[in-house]
């Protein structure tokens, strides 16, 4: 299944390419590349896909995907994609 996850960004890395984003204690380096133009900020929160972040959310918004994924019994296999994406090391490693 194909998940959208959503994280909180905690600092940007890489030149701002990318971002250590925070999802329910797990923090992944993650591209923000296709969301510059977007105005990101440390704390901003975003749905991420494969190490992308696709669009920039409300912290409402993040509630309510969590909540659904919950439901859906989908909430431990989203933060397991998340393990799976690169570690904060470098870009090389992941995302």
């Amino acid at each position: 299944m194909c998940l959208a996850i959503p994280g909180r960004i905690a600092e940007f890395i890489d030149e701002g390419h990318y971002a250590v984003v925070d999802v329910s204690g797990v923090r992944r380096r993650v591209n923000v590349d296709l969301l510059r133009e977007d105005g990101l900020e440390q704390g901003d929160w975003v749905l991420i896909h494969v190490g992308f972040a696709m669009s920039k959310i409300s912290s409402q918004d993040a509630e309510e995907q969590m909540r659904l994924l919950t439901l859906m019994g989908e909430a431990e296999g989203a933060l397991e994609e998340v393990r799976g994406y690169g570690t904060l090391e470098g870009p090389e490693d992941g995302a």
